[in-house]
């Protein structure tokens, strides 16, 4: 009896297992997609330098890098993943600060595209179970900003 437990306990953990390495291999393979389009901005406020990577997926997904060195603060490296919502790029930011790799950030960024710019919007932001977003109902300003993004060319990786 104690045989057919500890094997189907066995057979259960398994099963377990090779569903999530499924799951794992599914979203490697969505990570490393190929982009069909990839656009690189800098913005520059001051003394302040943001780099923007930005790769268009076939699925009209977007994905990319984004560098932000503030003046006194530590820099800022990390991932975007988002869409455009009509002329608005949602995306959230996944990003380390400074040499600190075991904290990581994640924080919901709206860029409306002005033309070639992409402009960088400031809103209230709330958060629900760990996770941050906009404020529902409350309007993200794109005028008084200190953000605009300018096209350039990608360097060579």
């Amino acid at each position: 009896m104690k045989t057919n437990i500890l094997l189907g306990m066995l057979l259960v953990g398994l099963f377990f297992f090779s569903c999530n390495k499924n799951q794992k291999d599914t979203t490697s393979q969505e990570s490393e997609e190929k982009p069909f389009k990839v656009q690189c901005y800098v913005a520059i406020y001051e003394e302040d330098t943001i780099d923007l990577k930005i790769n268009t997926l076939k699925n009209g997904k977007l994905s990319g890098n984004m560098e932000m060195k503030l003046l006194n603060m530590p820099i800022k490296i990390g991932k975007i993943v988002g869409e455009f919502r009509g002329d608005t790029l949602f995306v959230d930011y996944t990003f380390i600060q400074g040499q600190n790799e075991k904290v990581v950030f994640k924080n919901p960024m709206a860029l409306l595209k002005k033309g070639e710019e992409l402009v960088l919007g400031n809103g209230e932001i709330q958060t629900y179970s760990g996770k941050s977003y906009f404020a529902k109902g409350k309007p993200i300003d794109f005028k008084n900003v200190k953000y605009k993004f300018s096209p350039e060319d990608c360097a060579s990786d």
